[in-house]
């Protein structure tokens, strides 16, 4: 039961703490990709910790037989109940972790159905009122005199942008939007959005939960930024949020003007030298892993340090 405990105990620590410090890697110079794949991995982190307490209380000896020389004195702290009554309490968590996976799973598939739906209306209006520009992806122009741009997700995905780009700004600025909006299509960041939002309707109490749509929103704009920086630089991308984070986008899409304008154009101000893709690739592995390890290993590392200085 102990172990249980801590498990359980260091999961919603970690669901509680962990928005902070997460959020404070956005406004800095680190990779928003890194911080993107740390938060998510922390949700899983979190579900891990607390699936892996409620198989403990289902098993013999709770796991306690790891600890080899401290076993007499760990197995005199944790069994403080009667199995039967561990077990149901692994049996009741058990049910409770069941129905929050069938609950994601329904949440998310309503989801995905009502999007696919809407971006089915929204594409048979674009297709009769844009100009194509054949390409991957796919790109609509809409004779509107607001410069304007977003992309609806889907296979394939397309981006969606107005004439009002080519009039109020230069070559450069355009190819920032849409480099900034085939980035989106390219990380498959709708998915990352629909992921976030989720998880904070399955699990709302925890604040890593419950702030995940707002936070990998922020992210996927910051990841998306950084892209069309690589290619087309810091100067041309800040100068077209600012002319583009003027103007409205349907609430469906994603679009460069719309999330974290300020915390972006602070970034873009003074953005540094560029990542290499094997750097980056090797920092998401190691956030999304150490993430995912997290709670688990503090839990279990915690309380061996306490069952270590209480019995030796």
């Amino acid at each position: 039961m102990t172990v249980a405990a801590a498990l359980l105990i260091t999961a919603a620590l970690v669901g509680v703490l962990a928005p902070r410090p997460l959020l404070r890697l956005a406004a800095r110079d680190v990779d928003p990709t890194v911080a993107l794949a740390a938060w998510l991995a922390s949700a899983v982190g979190v579900v891990v910790a607390a699936a892996l307490a409620v198989t403990l209380l289902l098993v013999p000896d709770h796991g306690t037989h790891a600890l080899g020389r401290l076993h007499q004195c760990w197995s005199s702290l944790g069994h403080g109940m009667t199995p039967g009554v561990e077990a149901a309490g692994g049996l009741l968590g058990l049910g409770l972790v069941a129905a929050l996976l069938a609950r994601l799973v329904v949440v998310s598939t309503r989801a995905a159905r009502r999007r696919a739906r809407t971006r089915r209306t929204q594409l048979a209006t674009l297709r009769v009122a844009a100009r194509q520009e054949s390409g991957t992806p796919t790109t609509l122009w809409l004779d509107h005199d607001a410069p304007l741009a977003f992309t609806l997700a889907g296979s394939p995905g397309v981006v969606v942008a107005t004439e009002g780009l080519h009039r109020h700004l230069t070559d450069d600025q355009v190819a920032a939007v849409l480099t900034h909006e085939r980035a989106h299509l390219a990380g498959r960041h709708h998915l990352l959005v629909a992921a976030g939002e989720a998880i904070a309707t399955v699990l709302p109490v925890l604040p890593l939960f419950r702030h995940a749509p707002a936070a990998v929103k922020a992210l996927v704009e910051l990841a998306a930024d950084a892209a069309a920086v690589r290619t087309c630089g810091a100067e041309a991308v800040r100068s077209a949020l600012l002319r583009v984070s003027q103007h409205g986008t349907p609430g469906t899409a994603l679009a460069m003007g719309q999330d974290a304008v300020e915390v972006r154009l602070e970034r873009l101000t003074r953005a540094g030298r560029r990542r290499s893709a094997l750097v980056s690739r090797v920092s998401c592995v190691a956030a999304c892993t150490t993430a995912v390890a997290l709670p688990t290993v503090a839990g279990l590392g915690g309380l061996l340090a306490l069952i270590s200085i209480g019995c030796l």
